[in-house]
């Protein structure tokens, strides 16, 4: 989610006879399931599960329950809600609010709450509060840091109330009770998604950030022929990168995890892919996932694995979060922890032309880097001579010596251009300590600007006339004043073992995913931001435009994503349509971009789309 650092310098009612609800067996430790036998008759109309022995049509409501409405749950509901769910329920203060004339005015928070604004700590440890704030609607940011409020704070595209989920019964609760009133449903884990899905204005947010659960599996023993077996981590949704991967290191083993220290790794990140400093070797994170434990939309908890529940396991495993369900629990395969070399750089030059020179002579090595198993994280800050800066190469598995002598034919090209590098690279004994030197926390909350990616094709490599057109392309971007944050790596089904899962095909081709950002001015006014919103367009058609038939990272990508389902899916939308179709057959999940979405829309009047408006069908 390094992205978001560079912006921030930027819930018909359905009855069921009780008899009729197979009790599931409990799960361990804290995590109980739900038993409908425990809930009085005014609590099973509001919580009691969906009826699977009969077919259930979908709602003919025009648009979920708003809180202007007069259908919207009273406070009497919102209270039977929170009894049963051991008062987990969270009425949303937002964040900013603080820093407001009101009740809620507080100097001293509100000076904390300015200075740690850009921190990802801050806003994954609060309920609702949302790390890309350009599409809650800028409604309530503290004075200081934008004035896109206008000296109010409003709740806009902020989640109502929030469930702080620490049982399986918490999570089923509140997708009953979203579902039987008819609500908008929404999920946060740590709230790092590029687009907002952990927002919705007027919904119910199940909060999975507190699933803090790893238990280490010495040998998994997976079903069937073809059954992975092994060392696993099975892991509660809301462990982040940092938990798991210490968990793994004390063992002598890597998981496959993103680079951000905070991201939610067993959440909205693995279940849309997952790249990763180790895909070059072991391929997506979405590759590594042998079991699931979820929450459906008639609020069931079932387990998903390659022979029990294929269909939906499939689904998740690549094809996204927020839309199939309510995913409590991933295991994943560990591997061998390995020593890694990483090393960091950066150059600019006398002219624009000798900058773009050397910038180019690095696309010469993409193949061959990423063939080695490298992982080239760079940035290309715009101006009239633009920065290069390498941060970091990070070379898994392979020693000092081995990776100076793998950089050597660029860097000899580089200086041929005039443009010295003495790289400095240090191996680490371990995956961990490796990651931990070069990746530091991602700062977050910017709301001036907006994102747009593309994953661009290995067969753009091997032919020159492609490659100077894809360099052109990407270029121009540059020029136009966008900021490019690049990726080069090659996570191919082979690296990945060969996995069946729904990851989106383009992945397996790509040797360069590059995310472009379009940015404005702090005071920008409402024309100014439409302006960059268009240029974002017209750049992100321009890339697609040398990468036909390609494809764009879901976790890192335009919100407003042309054709989003050939880009983000591939060929697999169609199945993962009919999945969702099935599981939630009456668009209880809804996320920007996610499978299903096409048939409903946030209505808002801000100057981008985004979740501060009610949710209604198209």
């Amino acid at each position: 989610m390094a992205i978001l650092q560079s912006i921030t310098i930027l819930l018909q009612i359905f009855h069921l006879a009780l008899a009729n609800i197979p009790t599931p067996p409990i799960h361990p430790r804290q995590l109980q399931e739900l038993d409908p036998t425990n809930l009085t008759p005014e609590e099973a109309t509001l919580l009691n599960f969906s009826n699977p022995s009969f077919p259930i049509s979908p709602k003919s409501q025009k648009c979920k329950v708003f809180p202007s409405d007069p259908t919207w749950p009273t406070d009497h509901q919102w209270d039977l809600l929170n009894k049963t769910t051991n008062g987990a329920l969270i009425k949303t203060i937002p964040i900013g609010a603080p820093c407001f004339p009101g009740p809620l005015y507080d100097a001293e928070k509100c000076r904390y709450i300015v200075s740690q604004w850009g921190n990802s700590s801050v806003h994954m440890s609060d309920p609702t509060s949302m790390m890309s704030p350009l599409f809650q609607g800028r409604t309530c940011q503290p004075p200081s840091i934008s004035p896109a409020s206008n000296g109010t704070c409003k709740i806009g595209g902020y989640p109502a109330y929030a469930l702080n989920a620490s049982r399986i019964a918490d999570i089923q609760l509140g997708v009953n009770f979203a579902r039987n009133t008819g609500i908008r449903l929404v999920i946060k884990n740590t709230g790092h998604d590029f687009s907002g899905k952990s927002g919705g204005a007027g919904a119910l947010s199940i909060w999975t950030h507190y699933l803090k659960n790893i238990e280490y599996i010495p040998e998994f023993k997976g079903e069937g022929e073809k059954g992975y077996k092994g060392p696993a981590f099975k892991s509660g949704s809301g462990v982040q990168a940092w938990e798991i991967y210490e968990a793994a290191s004390k063992k002598k083993l890597v998981v496959v995890g993103g680079e951000g220290r905070t991201v939610g790794v067993m959440g909205g990140y693995i279940l849309g892919g997952g790249h990763s400093p180790l895909s070059s070797i072991y391929g997506m994170g979405a590759d590594h996932i042998v079991s699931l434990s979820v929450v459906l939309s008639s609020g069931h908890y079932i387990t998903a694995t390659p022979t029990q529940n294929h269909d939906l396991f499939w689904s998740l495993s690549g094809g996204g979060g927020s839309t199939f369900g309510v995913v409590t629990s991933v295991t994943v395969k560990a591997h061998p922890d390995i020593p890694t070399t990483a090393l960091s750089f950066s150059f600019s030059t006398a002219t624009p032309t000798q900058f773009w020179a050397g910038v180019r002579t690095f696309f010469n090595y993409f193949i061959p880097f990423s063939n080695a198993g490298t992982y080239s994280y760079f940035w290309v800050l715009p101006g009239s001579i633009p920065t290069f800066s390498m941060n970091p190469f990070f070379a898994p598995n392979l020693t000092s010596t081995q990776t100076l002598s793998l950089l050597k034919p660029w860097l000899d090209d580089l200086a041929s251009l005039g443009i010295k590098i003495t790289p400095k690279p240090t191996t680490y004994p371990t995956y961990l300590s490796a990651w931990q030197a070069s990746f530091p926390q991602e700062g977050v909350g910017g709301d001036s600007g907006c994102t747009g990616s593309r994953l661009f094709p290995r067969s753009n490599w091997l032919n020159e006339t492609l490659l100077n057109a894809t360099f052109a392309a990407w270029k121009g971007s540059i020029d136009a004043g966008l900021l490019t944050i690049n990726f080069n790596f090659a996570p191919t089904l082979s690296a990945g073992g060969d996995p069946d899962n729904s990851v989106n095909p383009a992945w397996r081709e790509t040797v360069m995913h590059s995310i472009q950002i379009a940015s404005w001015g702090r005071d920008a006014d409402f024309e100014e931001i439409r302006r960059m919103r268009n240029l974002m367009s017209e750049r992100q058609r321009v890339w697609r435009g040398v990468s036909p038939g390609a494809g764009a990272y879901l976790g890192e990508s335009d919100r407003e994503e042309e054709g989003f389902q050939g880009s983000f899916y591939g060929r697999n939308y169609e199945r993962l349509l009919g999945v969702k179709r099935e599981v939630d057959p009456e668009d209880v999940f809804w996320a920007k971009t996610a499978v299903g979405s096409e048939g409903w829309r946030v209505v808002g009047e801000g100057p981008v789309d985004d979740e501060n408006g009610r949710l209604c069908r198209v």
